[in-house]
């Protein structure tokens, strides 16, 4: 098998992608340490829980919202947890499964941490793009993502350790 070396305009590609994702998730978290006491993925968390109906997700598809591993949003869960912005509860129709349910107080920490959190947001990213190039992005990291978590007709991996068919709860 012959190695496809990046050519010099991917490899500078390449670089940047790396240092903007790199810088910017360093700065969220840096912004959500100060303001919430939390790393950005435990205010992701929070805030796909509070997305979802009844403020409640099987864990399963909170992993596969949050983009990580089971193992590791059960170790986030549990955190959030000790901090009573999460609460854990059994799944009525499945006695292995659970369901994380955000809180009242959850849903005060992020009503009071959301402003800052946009803003650093768009200070960071959105303030430095043209509305033209903001929709470039979105194309951009659409075709990635996709082509990432698709599956094998897509050229993405079907087994993602957070792509798990799970029953509803109800």
């Amino acid at each position: 098998m012959t190695t496809r070396w990046l050519t010099s305009d991917e490899q500078r590609a390449w670089r940047a992608y790396m240092a903007a994702t790199l810088l910017l998730e360093d700065t969220l978290d840096r912004q959500l340490q100060q303001d919430a006491g939390m790393p950005h993925l435990y205010y992701s968390i929070l805030a796909n829980l509070s997305e979802a109906p009844e403020r409640r997700l099987r864990m399963t598809d909170l992993a596969e919202r949050s983009k990580i591993t089971r193992s590791r949003l059960t170790y986030a869960v549990a955190r959030l947890e000790k901090d009573g912005l999460v609460r854990r509860e059994q799944c009525p129709s499945d006695r292995r499964g659970s369901v994380a349910a955000l809180t009242d107080e959850g849903v005060a920490v992020l009503e009071r941490t959301a402003p800052g959190h946009v803003e650093t947001v768009r200070a960071s990213l959105f303030d430095r793009l043209s509305p033209e190039q903001v929709g470039q992005l979105e194309e951009i990291c659409a075709r990635i993502a996709g082509g990432l978590v698709g599956g094998a007709q897509d050229g993405g991996p079907e087994d993602l350790p957070w792509k798990r068919r799970s029953t509803p709860c109800s």
